[in-house]
């Protein structure tokens, strides 16, 4: 019969087998191995709640920007950089590619323009429309301002023609009906959006004509950026309540300092023109840019739409970001003729 085993005191107790360990030990490891995984469970939790608040904070903060602004503003950041870099590769690597990226700003603009008149009442042709306002553009820069006004010439009259052609159907020639005033929203279409973007291309198309083209861009870019920062911190005397009732005084001081600054400076490094011709050209597209926003402000009043369609996301419609950049064109290639 095999004898116990004696221990001396204090001696560890013998391991039953070899590689075995004590019930109560493995009991406290897994004590302690509970313990760890509760403290990442509750740690895990704790940074899914910051992130949720974070979220929500963000959430809340785009909420009172878009609140205040009228827009979504990260999300119309965002296209506005791909807009814009798409610009700037058009017009400084391949002039000609910036013709086509202007031909596709209009065609969508048109389309948008056309359909929102049609909504009103307005029986405008679409169709023609957009292959009219694309027609303008290779022979505006290829045969310069004279090129683009045959082109606009020629436009009228295929809108017209087709519209005319178009009454030969019964639903054409009902009462409410007027063929006057289509044609007339159809012209209006023509000179808003391809006839004034068609100077962008005439400019471009000139010896360092694209350089005044990207100083106007940036311009108008400053103006509205700087009425809209200005706007939103300081904001409290609507300049015209009854057809913008978001744009204040003291945003538009913030967008002739900063159209200022800018005008100055890309006189100096792009243009290389005097400083002063910098100061002329931004105080000019101010007014001019302030007056094609309102512009549109006041189409939309009296369509009663609040944006010209809701495609590109944060901006409403193109004819929404390009209000101030159409009427601002033809003001700076009178500039550019005069003193460029």
């Amino acid at each position: 019969m095999a004898e116990p085993i004696e221990t001396e005191p204090g001696a560890a107790a013998p391991e039953t087998s070899a590689g075995a360990t004590s019930p109560a030990r493995r009991r406290g490891w897994g004590r302690k191995g509970s313990a760890a995984r509760h403290d990442v469970e509750a740690a895990l939790r704790d940074v899914e709640n910051a992130v949720h608040d974070l979220e929500a904070k963000a959430r809340a903060m785009d909420a009172r920007i878009e609140a205040r602004a009228g827009r979504n503003l990260t999300k119309a950041v965002f296209f506005g950089l791909v807009l814009g870099f798409s610009l700037l590769f058009s017009l400084i690597v391949v002039k000609e590619l910036f013709m086509l990226f202007t031909a596709t700003l209009v065609a969508v603009t048109v389309y948008e323009l056309a359909s929102a008149l049609r909504f009103a009442g307005r029986d405008i042709p679409r169709v023609p429309l957009v292959v009219a306002a694309v027609g303008f553009m290779p022979p505006a820069f290829y045969f310069g301002a004279a090129g683009l006004w045959w082109a606009f010439l020629a436009g009228v009259a295929l809108v017209s023609l087709w519209r005319i052609i178009e009454t030969v159907r019964p639903a054409m020639r009902e009462p409410g009906v007027s063929l006057g005033t289509d044609l007339g929203a159809g012209i209006f279409v023509l000179a808003y959006v391809p006839l004034l973007a068609g100077f962008a291309v005439v400019m471009t198309a000139q010896p360092g004509g694209e350089w005044w083209v990207l100083a106007y861009l940036i311009i108008v870019i400053a103006i509205d950026t700087g009425a809209y920062a200005s706007g939103i911190m300081f904001g409290k005397h609507p300049m015209a309540p009854r057809i913008s009732p978001k744009k204040t005084w003291e945003g538009f001081a913030g967008s002739v300092l900063a159209a200022t600054i800018a005008g100055v400076l890309l006189a100096l490094f792009m243009i290389e023109a005097e400083w002063w011709v910098g100061l002329v050209l931004a105080l000019t597209l101010v007014g001019v840019a302030t007056l094609g926003d309102l512009t549109e402000s006041l189409i939309k009043r009296d369509l009663g739409i609040k944006d010209i369609s809701t495609w590109l996301p944060g901006h409403g419609g193109l004819l929404d970001r390009l209000d101030s950049m159409l009427p601002s064109t033809i003001a700076a290639f009178v500039i550019f003729q005069l003193l460029g």
